[in-house]
C-alpha cells in the first residue's frame, strides 16, 4: 500500500523570488509535485529538481481554466500517490488565496497539510514603492478587499486606508460608491501595477479623478490599489 504523501500551502510572496519565506523556499525544494498559481514567483521553478511535476493552475480575471474544486481534487490525488505537494500561491495563503477549502479537502481525505504563510502584496506592493497603510498622524488603520466586494460599507476617513485587490476592472464604480457612501471625492489614490515586476508602475489620482487617469494611462492587472491620506507620503517621497 502506497503511504500518502503530504499538501503543503506556500505563500510565495508579493512576486519577487527573494522575498518567500525560508522555509517556503525549502520545503520548495522537497516538492515531488508543484501547483502554481499565475502571481506566484514562477522564477523559483526554473530550479527545482528534474522530474518535479509543474501544474500550472493560475487564474487570470474573468478566466478561471481550472477551477477551485478541480485544484482541491488535483492536491489530494497527488498526495495520496505518495508525494510531496507544494501549493504555491502568490502573497499569502489565507488571503484572498482560498487556501482553507484547499486545507479543508485535505483534511477531508486524512491528506496531512501544512500552511507556510508569505508575504501579502497588499502591504508589500505599497511598501515597495514608499506608501505605508499606516503612519504616525496619518493614517491608523487599514483594510484590505476586494474589486468583488460592496465597498459602500468600508470605513469612510481619508486617515483610513483602504487597499484594493483585483479592482482594476470596477475601478470607475468603486470610486463612485466610496463618494457616495462619504469619502471626499479628493481622496488621494494610488495603483501600483506589477509590483516587485518588470512593468512596476504608479499611476496617482484622487477618487473623482482616478479611473479617467487610469483608463489614459492603460492600468492594468495585477494591480494593488491604494486609497487614503497616506498616498500623499508617496507624492512627498518623489516631489
Amino acid at each position: 500500500m502506497t503511504a500518502v504523501g503530504c499538501v503543503v500551502l506556500v505563500g510565495g510572496g508579493p512576486g519577487d523570488p527573494e522575498l518567500i519565506t525560508a522555509r517556503g523556499s525549502a520545503l520548495l525544494n522537497k516538492a515531488d509535485v508543484v501547483v502554481t498559481d499565475r502571481l506566484a514567483p514562477r522564477g523559483l521553478l526554473d530550479d527545482l529538481a528534474e522530474g518535479v511535476e509543474i501544474i500550472d493552475v493560475g487564474k487570470h480575471p474573468g478566466h478561471h481554466p481550472v477551477p477551485q474544486h478541480e485544484i482541491n481534487r488535483i492536491i489530494v490525488d497527488r498526495a495520496l500517490q505518495g508525494r510531496r505537494v507544494v501549493r504555491l500561491k502568490g502573497g499569502d495563503p489565507f488571503v484572498f488565496g482560498r487556501g482553507q477549502e484547499e486545507v479543508e479537502a485535505c483534511e477531508a481525505a486524512c491528506v496531512p497539510v501544512e500552511v507556510v504563510p508569505g508575504v501579502t502584496s497588499a502591504i508589500a506592493v505599497p511598501a515597495a514603492v514608499g506608501i505605508p497603510l499606516t503612519a504616525r498622524g496619518v493614517a491608523a488603520a487599514f483594510t484590505v478587499a476586494t474589486g468583488h466586494q460592496d465597498l459602500g460599507e468600508m470605513p469612510g476617513r481619508g486617515e483610513h486606508t483602504l487597499v484594493l485587490l483585483m479592482g482594476v476592472g470596477g475601478l470607475s464604480t468603486h470610486a463612485a460608491v466610496l463618494v457616495s457612501r462619504g469619502r471626499s471625492a479628493d481622496t488621494p489614490v494610488a495603483i501600483i501595477e506589477d509590483g516587485f515586476g518588470p512593468r512596476q508602475r504608479v499611476t496617482i489620482g484622487t477618487l473623482g479623478t482616478i479611473a479617467a487617469i487610469a483608463a489614459s494611462a492603460g492600468v492594468r492587472n495585477p494591480a494593488v490599489i491604494v486609497i487614503g491620506d497616506v498616498v500623499n507620503l508617496y507624492r512627498r517621497n518623489t516631489a
